[in-house]
């Protein structure tokens, strides 16, 4: 019997994205990030127009945690070369949403988005990397709200097996 592919797209959001295997997203969360999450809800993950030329968005995965992080996971399988704009989008989308008419800026949350991508889009041999917003010279950190991970799986060469790293065997499978 044949398993099914879990980069396909309806196969990723059964696995990751669904009701029933929220436990299953929470472990891989955990293995992927570096402060805990203690428990996430999933949610629509449609982002909404705000005026009727304005463009429809799909997220493969849209969660927050149970301190009011966003979480955005989206699986891309091929390069459209459009990688880094796309994922600043969805990044900023989900970032604006959470203000409501009369909130303070301060009451913004961590938005993260993590790219599990079969392609290479980083200059670098790292299948796993992080950016936040920093200083260009003395890399000082601006924000905490802006963590982007790119996770290359065509990176995932032998020679970067640790399988006794648990992110590496959620990125093999």
């Amino acid at each position: 019997m044949d398993l099914l592919d879990p980069k396909v797209d309806f196969v990723f959001k059964r696995i990751f994205g669904s009701e029933e295997n929220k436990d299953v997203l929470l472990r891989f969360l955990n293995d992927a990030l570096t402060d805990p999450v203690t428990s996430i809800s999933l949610v629509n993950p449609y982002i909404d127009k705000d005026a009727l030329e304005d463009k429809q968005s799909v997220l493969d995965i849209k969660a927050v945690t149970s301190k009011g992080e966003q979480i955005n996971i989206e699986i891309q399988l091929s390069n459209e070369y459009d990688m880094e704009k796309r994922t600043l989008y969805y990044w900023a989308k989900l970032y604006e949403e959470q203000m409501q008419e009369g909130e303070e800026y301060r009451d913004l949350k961590k938005t993260i988005t993590i790219n599990i991508l079969d392609f290479d889009m980083v200059d670098n041999h790292q299948y796993h990397n992080i950016f936040h917003l920093r200083e260009d010279t003395t890399h000082i950190l601006l924000t905490e709200d802006i963590e982007i991970h790119i996770m290359e799986l065509c990176k995932l060469e032998e020679e970067h097996y640790d399988l006794s790293d648990r992110l590496t065997k959620w990125l093999l499978f």
